[in-house]
C-alpha cells in the first residue's frame, strides 16, 4: 500500500495490473434529505455529479417550466442570425387568444424580441411564446414538432410538446432530468442570454403593473439564485427549475408536483441548501504532481515515475474525512523505449457515495531501450530465477 499527501487528504493507492481492485471502506456524514416533490433532481454543475434524485425520469406535465425549451431554440436563432433583439414580430390572433400568464398583447402590437424574451422569463407570457414560435415556425403546432425533434437531439428522451408555453396538452411532457439537462444547457451554452433570468421584474409597456414581477421564489432567497423558471397548472401542481451560485459552485435543481407556492419556495430553498453545505469542492491534484512508479522492462532505467497531466478538483460529501480510495490500473508489463508524457494507466479515485473519478497517469520522463548487454543480463536473471522456482 502507498500512501500519498496531497492538500491535506491522503490517497491510498496500490499499482494493480488488469484491474484488480483495491477497496478501503470509508463512512461519510452527509444527511439525508427528502422532499414533498413528486419529482425532483439536484445537480452539481461543476462536476456533473447528481446529488439527489426521486422519480426523475417520470414524464410528467411541465407546464411553464417548458417555456425553456421555446426559449433555448429562440437562443439558438439569435446566435445564427435567424432573429435579432431588436427585431419587431407582429401578433397573431391565435397569440392573442392564450389566457393564463400573458404580456397582454393584441394584433395591433409589433414586439421587440427582447421584450418577448424578458416577457417568457419574468412574466411567464403564453402569448409571447406564440409569437416567437408562429415567427420561427409558421405555426405553433410546427414548432411543438421541432421543440420534441431538438429535446431527442439533445438527450431529453422523456420530453415531447403539444405547444410553446406549457398550456394542458396530452403531448405536454417532460422529466425532471431533461429539465436539468436544459437547464445545464443554457446556463453553459448561453451566457450571453441568461442574465435575464435573474431579473426580478418586467413591466412591459405598463400594461399589467399587477404581473410585473418575477414568480421565481429563489431570487428573493440570499442563496446565489439567478434562475430559471416556475410553472403551475393544476394538473402539474408547482414547480420550479432553479439555479444558485455560491463560491464558485453552482447547483441546478427541478422539483415539481407540489400542492402550494409555499412549499414550492421551502423545498426549492431546502435541497438547494442542503446541496451547498454537505458537499464541498477540494484540489486532490495539481499539473505533474507524482502519483507512483512503475517498472519498466527492458528500459535503461528500471521505473518511471507517474504524473497526472491536469489539475483534479473532486466534489467531497462533509464528513468524508482526509482519506480517499484509489488505485491505478495498469497493463503489465511495461516495456521500452516509453516517451514523456505516454500514457501508461489510470488512477481511479473512488469517494463513498459518489461515482468514480478516473483520469489517465503518464510517464514523467522518458525511458530508452537497455542495450543488447543489458538484454542479455536481464534475460539470465529471468532464468536463474525460474530455474531456482523448479530446483526448490
Amino acid at each position: 500500500m502507498t500512501e500519498l499527501n496531497l492538500k491535506g487528504i491522503t490517497l491510498k493507492f496500490r499499482l494493480l495490473v488488469s484491474a484488480l481492485l483495491l477497496v478501503i471502506g470509508l463512512s461519510t456524514q452527509v444527511t439525508a434529505i427528502e422532499t414533498k416533490a413528486k419529482s425532483a433532481l439536484v445537480l452539481d454543475f461543476n462536476s456533473g455529479v447528481v446529488l439527489f434524485e426521486k422519480n426523475a425520469d417520470e414524464s410528467r406535465p411541465p407546464a411553464s417550466m417548458s417555456k425553456l425549451m421555446t426559449l433555448f431554440m429562440v437562443f439558438e436563432a439569435l446566435e445564427d442570425g435567424r432573429l435579432t433583439l431588436d427585431e419587431r414580430l407582429p401578433v397573431s390572433e391565435f397569440a392573442m387568444s392564450y389566457g393564463g400568464s400573458t404580456m397582454f398583447l393584441n394584433t395591433r402590437d409589433k414586439v421587440r424580441v427582447e421584450d418577448l424574451v424578458r416577457g417568457i422569463i419574468v412574466l411567464s407570457g403564453n402569448d409571447a411564446c406564440v409569437v416567437l414560435a408562429e415567427a420561427l415556425a409558421g405555426s405553433e403546432a410546427e414548432f411543438a414538432r421541432a421543440m420534441t425533434a431538438r429535446a431527442q437531439k439533445m438527450g431529453m428522451t422523456q420530453s415531447t410538446f403539444g405547444n410553446s408555453n406549457g398550456w394542458p396538452h396530452p403531448n405536454q411532457r417532460m422529466s425532471a432530468r431533461d429539465l436539468v439537462i436544459l437547464a445545464e444547457t443554457l446556463i453553459r451554452d448561453f451566457p450571453e442570454f441568461y442574465n435575464y433570468f435573474s431579473e426580478r421584474e418586467f413591466a412591459f409597456d405598463g400594461r399589467s403593473p399587477a404581473n410585473k414581477n418575477n414568480r421565481n421564489p429563489l431570487l428573493k432567497l440570499d442563496i446565489g439564485a439567478d434562475g430559471l423558471k416556475t410553472g403551475h397548472t393544476t394538473e402539474a401542481g408547482y414547480g420550479v427549475v432553479g439555479s444558485a451560485k455560491k463560491n464558485g459552485r453552482r447547483i441546478v435543481l427541478m422539483i415539481s408536483g407540489l400542492e402550494s407556492e409555499a412549499d414550492r419556495a421551502r423545498e426549492a430553498e431546502k435541497l438547494v441548501n442542503w446541496a451547498f453545505r454537505q458537499f464541498i469542492e477540494k484540489k486532490i491534484l495539481e499539473t505533474g504532481e507524482k502519483v507512483g512508479s512503475i517498472e519498466i522492462w527492458l528500459g535503461k532505467e528500471r521505473s518511471v515515475d507517474l504524473e497526472v497531466e491536469n489539475d483534479l478538483t473532486l466534489l467531497l460529501p462533509v464528513g468524508v474525512g482526509d482519506i480517499l480510495s484509489a488505485r491505478i490500473e495498469t497493463r503489465s508489463p511495461i516495456e521500452a523505449p516509453v516517451e514523456k508524457g505516454q500514457k501508461l494507466g489510470t488512477l481511479i479515485i473512488e469517494v463513498p457515495g459518489m461515482p468514480d473519478t478516473e483520469l489517465p497517469v503518464l510517464a514523467a520522463v522518458s525511458v530508452e531501450r537497455s542495450g543488447l548487454l543489458s538484454k542479455f543480463k536481464l534475460s539470465a536473471s529471468v532464468l536463474m530465477k525460474s530455474l531456482s522456482d523448479v530446483i526448490n
